[in-house]
């Protein structure tokens, strides 16, 4: 007969105790009774992984200019009378394919809406850390800002910032920092929601026994802040940052739609929608139709699923 150590015994059955949680969880079993968030997913899946093997499933690459021809120009989708086998949704005016720039710009999208949210979780978790846990002054003008900025739609606050940053970064200065300016214009538009959650937590659980335990011991504010209080606070957070992914596309393609996102050269969703609507009147819908699906169809997806994840993590919806 063989014997098992303990600890191995601990290290093989902690796996099989997570999974059985997790299967028998009520997130999982009302996520496996909900077919519309569950199809949700599945779209938003599907269309982020498209985004991501962009290289692979593209069958032409719309940034290399060379293999571009302008007498391909506005050809429609192929199943249409006069349509390109070579070009299963048509081209826009200057001869690229339409699915693959689908496929790139909605790379270009998602990769600049992530990283926004990124940018504003960070600045705004960190700024209400330290509104909610200092309070005094520091909480009072940490808000006092974030009131004011409320006063301005989230879509003004970044036209205003891409403004400045383009104004300061004239010509061969402004370079390649398109995608930079866009993330910080999109995520100081979204940090104060972040700051705000946090800072309502935080002034509920610095008042907790663990906390003042904490600072018994002597850690540092630094420490208490981020090693202790930051950990719950991060569901509210985490949901907030799936529902805020849905509107920095949407503000990544508005800007790019106003002629201040991304340059033509380097298309994404809002982008390819602005140039679509100049060629509408003139019969060429499929450049502003299958753009305009696809990016209402992933942000729907994201909204469906981000609703679904705000009503189970949210203990003030329960």
């Amino acid at each position: 007969m063989t014997i098992v150590a303990p600890d191995k015994v601990a290290k093989i059955a902690r796996p099989a105790g997570r999974l059985r949680r997790f299967i028998d969880s009520d997130m999982l079993h009302s996520f496996v009774r909900s077919p519309l968030v569950m199809f949700a997913a599945l779209i938003a899946v599907i269309l982020v992984g498209a985004a991501f093997l962009a290289p692979v499933l593209a069958p032409h690459d719309p940034y290399d200019l060379k293999s571009l021809n302008l007498m391909d120009g506005e050809n429609p989708p192929r199943w249409i009378k006069g349509g390109d086998p070579r070009f299963w949704l048509g081209t826009d005016d200057q001869g690229r394919d339409i699915y693959s720039t689908i496929l790139y710009g909605m790379r270009s999208s998602l990769l600049i809406a992530m990283a926004a949210v990124g940018f504003a979780l960070l600045l705004g978790v960190s700024l209400g850390l330290v509104a909610g846990y200092r309070g005094g002054r520091i909480d009072t003008l940490i808000m006092r800002i974030a009131d004011i900025q409320l006063t301005f739609p989230s879509i003004l606050t970044a036209l205003l910032v891409d403004g400045i940053a383009r104004t300061a970064l004239k010509g061969s200065q402004l370079g390649n920092s398109h995608y930079v300016i866009l993330v910080v214009a999109i995520g100081l538009s979204f940090w104060v929601q972040y700051a705000r959650t946090v800072r309502g937590v935080t002034l509920v659980e610095r008042n907790k026994d663990y906390v003042q335990a904490a600072r018994l011991i002597g850690l540092s504010s630094r420490k208490i802040m981020f090693n202790h209080v930051l950990p719950n606070v991060l569901s509210p957070v985490l949901v907030l940052a799936t529902i805020n992914l849905a509107l920095a596309i949407i503000t990544e393609a508005t800007l790019s739609f106003l002629g201040v996102g991304l340059p033509s050269s380097e298309p994404s969703l809002g982008t390819m929608i602005q140039i679509g609507n100049r060629f509408l009147l003139s019969g060429s819908w499929w450049m502003v139709a299958f753009p305009g699906v696809t990016l209402a169809a992933l942000v729907l997806a994201v909204n469906l699923v981000g609703d679904w994840l705000r009503d189970k993590l949210d203990p003030r919806l329960r």
